[in-house]
């Protein structure tokens, strides 16, 4: 893989835009969570399978880490500027990677602008179909799936397209040394 690799001003603008509408579709989102769901708690659309539930999140993925703001305002902070150099700077190679990237520092960004305005993440976004096993005694409990928000069902796609990305890759230089 090359280390850099110069792209074009349309390519850093298709960039920048990706991330803005990510961004921009956050922020519209948990803006109508808040009007919405706030006062109410939860709307549930289809009764104990989706949910839209208003969450005040101070902590990291799934409320880790509770009140570690500024903690996650650094490392967030440094993520970001990571991946944006990384994007920007030319060395993000391929479709995949770029899409990837640019999925992660929009919903970076979107959930930093919480942290930074609320001093939380609002989350809203409540799929109670999804259970996860735990652990609890000797016994097993099914938990429902933590309550989300956009940002973070964009950081997640983003990362999946970085896994499919490097799967793929680690796949053609296999093939490409039997050959």
């Amino acid at each position: 893989m090359k280390l850099f690799k110069k792209r074009s001003l349309k390519e850093y603008i298709i960039y920048t835009a990706i991330i803005i509408c990510g961004i921009i579709a956050d922020q519209i989102s948990k803006a109508l969570a808040v009007q919405n769901l706030k006062d109410i708690n939860t709307l549930p659309l289809i009764e104990d399978v989706f949910h839209f539930t208003y969450v005040e999140n101070r902590g990291a993925a799934f409320g880790m880490l509770a009140d570690q703001r500024w903690l996650f305002l650094i490392v967030s902070s440094v993520a970001i500027i990571g991946f944006a150099m990384y994007l920007y700077m030319g060395h993000s190679q391929g479709r995949l990677y770029t899409a990837g990237i640019t999925m992660i520092i929009s919903g970076g960004i979107g959930n930093m602008i919480d942290r930074l305005s609320l001093g939380y993440v609002v989350d809203f976004i409540d799929c109670r179909f999804v259970k996860y096993p735990t652990f609890s005694g000797g016994e097993v409990i099914f938990r429902t799936f933590p309550v989300f928000n956009v940002a973070d069902s964009i950081v997640c796609i983003g990362a999946g397209l970085l896994i499919l990305a490097l799967v793929r890759e680690i796949i053609a230089e296999g093939r490409a040394k039997k050959k």
